[in-house]
């Protein structure tokens, strides 16, 4: 059953400091909120606390005052109520495995991660469940078109929050309202998820088509038969097929397909105009491409419910074995006709 009364974040703290880590930090100290950033390293903490500034990922966003930081994770979690989770999705586990003796026993844990787990293809929110043996209904998702930089300097945006217990949803909702982001809630999880996780590899798809030059008509056709296998995906695992025409399925995936800000997008597009793996890693300057991972873990996922998904099939061919972008159109152009829907 829910948890009632959750109606207030508390003390915050945000478990990474990577760009949408910073980000999201960000937002909630403008929203008013304390907020306390946990970096895995220290020149990183050091440098928001005496520069307001986190110039490895956000160079030229000041921070507030009420932003601290720190690399020491028993200080970051001292009473914190709400823990944002900001590492990669391939490094929960082994990060969350480290934290959970040091979490609030009704603490809220808030999932910023967008991938599936390789090897046990769990969603972020049952490896959370997994490690730490919360209740689900403890456990949000934020999701939505969340380009970092864009947030950080307070571009108009929207996301969701989604969480099984509405009033904990609305309590995170409540804690990142600003004038230029606006969060609205659902309880779909799974949807949510597999909508931050395939929008990942859609991305991919269309920068391999960018970098082949290709234009408007395939991007438009990538992103649209994108959003129909996620779908199938989400139905699959018991989503609400809504939730893919809200902002965690079709704005998250129109932004992360369309923007040069997105690494995916970048990372596709440098393996699309010819450069190998090591080049387009490079590229995106050490930042993780999520969809380079969770897309075989999709793939498996969706053999395993007998969900077809063919995008997702070459992009993991491109990435994993050796298929080149260029046989990606002919791949998908060439499959047997069928209709729509």
């Amino acid at each position: 059953m829910a948890a009632a009364g959750k109606t207030t974040a508390g003390k915050i703290t945000v478990l990474g400091a990577g760009s949408w880590g910073t980000a999201f930090a960000k937002v909630l100290a403008d929203a008013g909120q304390p907020v306390t950033l946990w970096a895995r390293r220290r020149d990183v903490a050091d440098a928001v606390t005496r520069d307001r500034e986190n110039g490895d990922y956000l160079p030229g966003i000041r921070l507030p005052d009420n932003l601290a930081a720190t690399s020491d994770p028993r200080v970051a979690l001292d009473g914190a109520d709400t823990v944002v989770l900001a590492v990669p999705s391939q490094s929960l586990r082994h990060n969350l495995t480290a934290w959970r003796s040091l979490l609030a026993p009704d603490a809220t844990l808030v999932s910023l991660a967008k991938g599936i787990e390789r090897g046990t293809l769990r969603r972020m929110s049952e490896v959370i469940v997994e490690v730490t043996g919360v209740p689900d209904d403890r456990i949000a998702v934020v999701s939505g078109p969340n380009l970092a930089r864009e947030i950080a300097e307070e571009q108009p945006t929207a996301t969701v929050i989604a969480c099984r217990d509405h009033d904990r949803a609305v309590a995170v909702q409540r804690a990142c309202t600003t004038g230029y982001f606006r969060p609205y809630t659902i309880t779909d999880v799974i949807g949510c998820e597999i909508g931050g996780a395939c929008k990942n590899v859609i991305a991919l798809s269309c920068g391999m088509a960018d970098g082949l030059g290709f234009g408007a008509n395939t991007l438009g056709t990538l992103i649209t038969r994108g959003l129909a296998e996620t779908s199938r995906l989400g139905a699959a695992l018991g989503a609400d097929p809504m939730t893919f025409a809200g902002l965690a399925g079709l704005g998250d995936l129109v932004a992360t397909c369309s923007s040069p800000l997105s690494r995916n997008r970048t990372f596709g597009a440098r393996l699309g105009s010819g450069e190998s793996m090591a080049q387009a890693q490079a590229a995106v300057h050490g930042q993780v491409a999520e969809g380079v991972k969770s897309c075989s873990a999709i793939r498996e996922l969706a053999q395993r419910h007998g969900v077809e998904m063919p995008i997702t099939e070459v992009v993991h061919r491109v990435c994993h074995d050796g298929f080149h972008p260029r046989e990606m159109a002919g791949e998908l152009i060439g499959r047997k006709t069928k209709p729509e829907r």
